[in-house]
């Protein structure tokens, strides 16, 4: 039997041992289990002949966090390592900017009581309690000392987010000098929290688009980050554990080990984890010189989600996104993607809810192509845009009624007017309409961005800090105390890079009146150069 055939056989033998299996959603309590739930997680891949080794230096990596807590602890993996491997100087910190710490959040993490671990060949360590207050959606740094010489340690590549390598013993320093940086996790794969208030964890388990590959570099825009700022802005406390795997399928080993593989590891043995939301390495089988039909990818699904629900844990199955026009489609792989969405949108896939992340993303005019607008280039994998529209097509009921106080983190931005490269400005300190025509960024010209509920956003400016209310019929203006409909805004991405401000209140389109002569009104129903800006992060 050809070995696709083998490994979807098996995972249908793991779905008939589950029949029965009760699904219900399991409370915040059971979901904790021993009353850990990860905020951050990072699958271990193999690093065997890529030359990469360490030796007395100290390795300052830094997570994303999804909720916050009143302790932690870290869990470093040595899965793939053929050799044991000591680590020493364990240290945990919020992170400030850089390679920077503040030190007086610095806490130092034992393993047993004791300041160093020897993590033997596939094994992993899993640290001490420690008192850390961790905050939601937040950086943290995990420092470490590697005294002994390691080779083709235990890692996860490509992350898209920027690590820091010093020579010596530092872990405890505020800041780290003549440092190198890479973009991997290594040893590290989990940092997790006490919190009373959380209702478990999603782990996101998929390839390249879940993963993080060709999102913006230390932005956290994967779609699981952008995912967790959804929840957290709902007063839902539930940690996203991001277990993409770039290059990875579901039937065969290649980008780290296959799908089904790496199942109990990365999805079922997360701490607190309550759902498993399976994603996007399917493509991966269907971009081979000789694809799995879509029989064979449903079956390997309905094992993954056999195995869930035998303990417990209910699947989130995404369908697949559009990649007509990369260079290895094929009208086959086509066939078998379109098969494979049929399945998980039809009643008898045993999904538990549906994230329709095609739906949310595909061209209307050609349904096999993404949208232009969230197409990264290479036809295979969405821009922040596209990453964004997956998160935004997530139905957060399905995670159950919101458990602790609502999170909206901000981000500070400017707008430049693509036409006549002037920045938007709240003129007079917020009294008078925005108007595109500043030379540089300052307080009038800086805004936060914050996520609504319902994936909109709305801007507050630093000049007053009130809100800029959108009307048909009068510019824009910062005059709002609070945030209601006529205060909301779509960022709709355009296909140039640039974005269009589209009012949640008229459903038009913002637009730099006169060209950047007059201020911003919202009047406009199609979007043209007027209504392109630039968005700048402060």
């Amino acid at each position: 039997m050809h070995k696709k055939l083998w490994a979807a056989a098996a995972v249908v033998l793991l779905a008939a041992m589950a029949v029965g299996v009760p699904r219900g959603p399991a409370s915040a309590s059971s979901a904790a289990g021993d009353g850990w739930t990860g905020t951050w997680a990072a699958s271990p891949w193999s690093t065997k002949g890529q030359g990469k080794s360490f030796e007395d230096q100290t390795l300052r990596q830094i997570v994303r966090t999804s909720i916050g807590g009143s302790a932690a602890r870290i869990q470093l993996s040595n899965a793939f390592g053929t050799d044991a491997v000591t680590i020493s100087d364990v240290h945990v910190a919020d992170r400030v900017s850089g390679p920077a710490v503040d030190p007086s959040t610095d806490r130092s993490v034992t393993f047993g009581g004791r300041t160093s671990v020897t993590i033997p060949a596939g094994g992993k360590a899993i640290s001490d309690e420690t008192v850390f207050e961790v905050k939601p959606l937040t950086d943290v740094a995990v420092s470490f000392h590697v005294p002994d010489r390691i080779t083709d340690p235990t890692a996860h590549l490509d992350s898209f987010q920027t690590n820091y390598v010093a020579a010596g013993n530092v872990a405890g320093d505020v800041t780290l000098t003549n440092f190198a940086t890479n973009a991997s996790y290594t040893l590290l794969a989990n940092l997790d929290v006490r919190n009373s208030a959380a209702a478990g964890a999603v782990v996101t388990l998929g390839a390249s688009i879940t993963d993080e590959y060709v999102s913006s570099f230390d932005q956290n825009r994967r779609w699981p980050n952008d995912l967790a700022v959804r929840l957290a802005a709902t007063g839902r406390v539930i940690g996203v554990l991001n277990q993409g795997v770039s290059g990875n399928a579901v039937l065969d080993n290649g980008g780290g080990q296959s799908m089904v593989n790496r199942f109990t590891r990365d999805v079922l043995d997360q701490p607190g984890v309550t759902w498993a939301a399976i994603a996007d390495a399917p493509l991966n089988d269907l971009l081979g010189g000789n694809p799995p039909t879509g029989t064979q990818l449903t079956a390997a699904l309905t094992g993954m989600i056999g195995a869930a629900h035998a303990r417990g844990v209910r699947v989130l199955c995404a369908t697949l996104t559009p990649f007509a026009g990369h260079e290895r489609w094929t009208e086959a792989a086509e066939t078998a993607r379109a098969q494979y969405n049929a399945f998980v949108r039809g009643p008898g896939s045993d999904c538990d809810a549906v994230l329709d992340s095609d739906q949310a993303t595909h061209d209307p005019a050609d349904p096999r192509r993404f949208l232009p607008a969230f197409d990264i280039g290479d036809h295979l994998h969405p821009n922040n845009a596209g990453l964004q529209a997956i998160a935004d097509a997530v139905d957060l009921s399905i995670f159950g009624a919101p458990t602790g106080p609502i999170v909206n983190p901000t981000t500070g931005i400017a707008l430049r007017s693509r036409h006549n490269s002037k920045i938007v400005s709240a003129d007079a300190a917020g009294e008078q309409p925005l108007i595109a025509n500043r030379d540089a960024v300052g307080p009038w010209e800086e805004f936060d961005r914050v996520p609504q509920v319902d994936g909109t956003y709305v801007l507050r400016g630093h000049a007053n800090g009130k809100y800029v209310t959108a009307s048909a019929t009068q510019p824009l203006i910062a005059s709002s105390t609070t945030a209601g409909i006529e205060q909301r805004f779509r960022f709709v991405a355009n296909a140039d890079g640039s974005v269009s401000l589209q009012s949640v209140a008229s459903g038009r389109y913002v637009a730099a009146e006169d060209g950047g002569a007059q201020p911003l009104i919202a009047n406009r129903d199609s979007i043209g150069p007027w209504e392109l800006f630039d968005v700048l992060p402060l």
